[in-house]
């Protein structure tokens, strides 16, 4: 990922567009997917991801299969993580597909499409193994990105 600062990231993401392609990739799965982009920080980019993974309630969903994108630009960084339902389904070659996939957007510049093309990807890999059932099946986590810090709590909406 090209060197960016969250200012310009979130300048070339539109959270409202975001919002609806995680809105439509969970019509089609009971999975639930989120985006997270922090600012810079010291250390390993993974334990921070694994945090705000918890700090989201990503591990509260009912079938154990949350998705988070984290992405921290001015690292040129991003980790996807799966709770435990979903890798158990998906393995190993899921996940390395998935970060090519972005990363293949992202080195052309291509913010918004590498991160809609993951969530699409997501949606469509998912509803495989966790379909959508209107009749039980209910919005368990917030579709806005998170622009929090791992002391901030994420609100549902």
């Amino acid at each position: 990922m090209p060197f960016m600062h969250r200012r310009k990231l979130i300048k070339e993401i539109d959270p409202g567009r975001i919002h609806a392609v995680i809105q439509a990739a969970e019509k089609k799965t009971s999975g639930e997917i989120r985006v997270s982009v922090l600012p810079f920080f010291w250390g390993s980019v993974r334990p921070v991801a694994e945090k705000a993974f918890q700090r989201l309630g990503m591990t509260n969903t009912r079938q154990r299969n949350g998705i988070l994108f984290f992405i921290v630009p001015s690292r040129r960084r991003f980790v996807i993580l799966g709770d435990e339902g979903i890798h158990a389904r998906v393995g190993q070659d899921f996940w390395d597909h998935l970060t090519a996939a972005m990363s293949a957007e992202f080195r052309k510049g291509r913010f918004q499409d590498g991160l809609i093309k993951g969530i699409e990807e997501v949606g469509e890999h998912l509803a495989a193994h966790f379909p959508y059932d209107p009749a039980t099946d209910k919005n368990e986590l917030s579709d806005n990105i998170d622009f929090g810090r791992t002391g901030t709590r994420a609100k549902k909406t």
